[in-house]
């Protein structure tokens, strides 16, 4: 049997999905071409939410490509890659996707939450993956950018996710930069 040899490549992640527990997209991201359509997208992601719903493994192989997935209350995250992919680094982005959204959410990661944190989601996967070329795996530093960028936004402009996020995050950030003049403690 002669050994397939594959060029190495960047592009790694070919989708980054998030459905509710009827299976219908919440948050749906493809990369390239393979389902180039919203029908076949759909398609698609119905096949993958009705062979991984009621599973508690965390890895598939569906249609060729290799899918690594997690729940958590009424949300369903897949990240998709090729079939020769390494699953761990998969695995890697779906964790940190997870996690920052988890932080980004005070641990309440569930429907109405993210439907709320849109904009959170939208940058952190942003953070994460472009063009299908993993940028970063720790969700403290997706959450530090995410929290960046959304100052750059002048603050007639800001949502009202965008300023209760900045309020959240602001004291905590104030006693680190000035831990010397805060008397409470960190930790």
């Amino acid at each position: 049997m002669e050994a397939l040899i594959l060029e190495p490549s960047l592009y790694t992640v070919k989708a980054i999905l998030i459905l509710d527990n009827d299976g219908d997209r919440l948050f749906a991201k493809y990369y390239d071409d393979t389902y180039p359509s919203v029908k076949e997208q759909k398609a698609f992601e119905k096949n993958i939410f009705n062979k991984t719903h009621r599973t508690d493994s965390e890895i598939a192989l569906l249609e060729g490509l290799t899918v690594v997935y997690k729940s958590s209350i009424d949300l369903y995250f897949y990240v998709i890659g090729s079939s020769y992919e390494n699953e761990l680094m998969l695995m890697a982005v779906l964790n940190c996707l997870f996690d920052s959204l988890s932080q980004m959410l005070r641990k309440n990661v569930e429907k109405r939450a993210l439907l709320e944190n849109m904009e959170g989601l939208f940058l952190a996967v942003d953070e994460i993956v472009d063009g299908g070329v993993i940028l970063e795996s720790d969700p403290q530093q997706v959450v530090h950018r995410v929290a960046l960028r959304g100052e750059d936004v002048p603050l007639t402009e800001q949502t009202v996710s965008q300023k209760t996020f900045r309020i959240w995050i602001s004291p905590g950030r104030w006693r680190m930069e000035h831990p010397l003049l805060d008397p409470t403690p960190l930790f």
